[in-house]
């Protein structure tokens, strides 16, 4: 069933009774068809869209993560389009040749095993070779894991960064942990059965026991299991049953806190300026003291021109 859309942006599939297979002219005289970008379930086959079904049936191919994977889907849905391997080992060789498909009518949908494409999935070489050819590339939304973990997890997802699957190197991972550990934002990974409670233990190590998370397990699936608390708490939770590190997992935790404003000025602070004063500007002094104290220079700066106000003169 063709789902009605709006929007001042027509294309092939927003235009009535023209099927996503059908090749349009471009402005060099060209036929073309067209690359969707098509999210599919991530656990619960429910959470198909309309639209995505559509497409998937009408196109001319399917560029599928793993065949075998995506062929329990495309069965239970009914739908039996040609399909194609495209993943991260073969994407480079194989992205030109469909982008040739395309450039003479084709239409493909490009999916990844779950979810949206290209979220820590490949398929971005395709869908760079097929803009620099003037195909149009078509989003077509849908599950995605990471928005999922936001929704339901109960820690701020207004402002967030996502940052896939950390290294398994442990030297790696705990390197790149501690370069994040500051980062105001909520932080969104991806972690695999056999590495989530080394990570969690290494999060709730750099990041403080204390910090809040969300461990999102199986989502949308049997097992689905959201468990909020802090870091130091998880550890314990993962720790305490091995089933509980068993499925695909979205770590979801919590910004640090900002940084205390530098401007206390202890008073040794403030008279070790008034004593370089002696030898120095006022606010060379206050820079000098502000690099070995960690104070804010200009907060000193101004500290000592108070108190020093009407014994030495107007600051240098």
């Amino acid at each position: 069933m063709t789902v009605p859309e709006t929007g001042a942006r027509k294309t092939a599939d927003a235009a009535p009774g023209l099927k996503p297979g059908t090749a349009t002219t471009a402005a060099d005289g060209e036929r073309r068809g067209r690359l969707y970008v098509v999210a599919t379930p991530i656990g619960n086959l429910e959470d198909i869209t309309a639209r995505a079904r559509r497409i998937l049936s009408e196109v001319d191919l399917i560029a599928a993560e793993d065949t075998r994977h995506s062929a329990r889907l495309l069965n239970a849905l009914g739908i039996d389009t040609p399909r194609v391997s495209l993943h991260e080992f073969n994407e480079a060789s194989r992205a030109p040749g469909l982008v040739r498909r395309m450039r003479n009518g084709a239409s493909i949908a490009l999916i990844s095993d779950a979810g949206t494409p290209l979220i820590s999935d490949p398929g971005f070489r395709l869908i760079q070779l097929a803009g620099r050819a003037g195909i149009e590339v078509a989003p077509v939304p849908g599950a995605c894991a990471l928005v999922a973990a936001l929704s339901a997890g109960g820690i701020p997802g207004d402002r967030f960064s996502f940052e896939g699957f950390l290294p398994p190197a442990r030297g790696r991972r705990r390197d790149r942990l501690a370069e994040l550990s500051r980062e105001q934002r909520t932080l969104v990974f991806y972690e695999s059965p056999r590495r989530v409670l080394d990570t969690v233990r290494d999060l709730a190590e750099l990041f403080g026991a204390r910090r809040r998370a969300a461990l999102c397990r199986e989502l949308t699936k049997r097992f689905e299991t959201i468990e909020t608390a802090s870091l130091g708490d998880l550890v314990e939770w993962l720790d305490a049953d091995p089933n509980r590190t068993r499925g695909e997992f979205v770590l979801v935790v919590s910004g640090a806190a900002p940084r205390a404003a530098k401007h206390s000025c202890r008073p040794e602070w403030v008279q070790a300026v008034r004593e370089l004063r002696a030898y120095l500007p006022l606010k060379r002094a206050a820079r000098i003291i502000a690099d070995v104290t960690g104070a804010s220079a200009q907060a000193l700066y101004r500290d000592a021109s108070e108190r020093d106000a009407g014994k030495h003169g107007p600051p240098r």
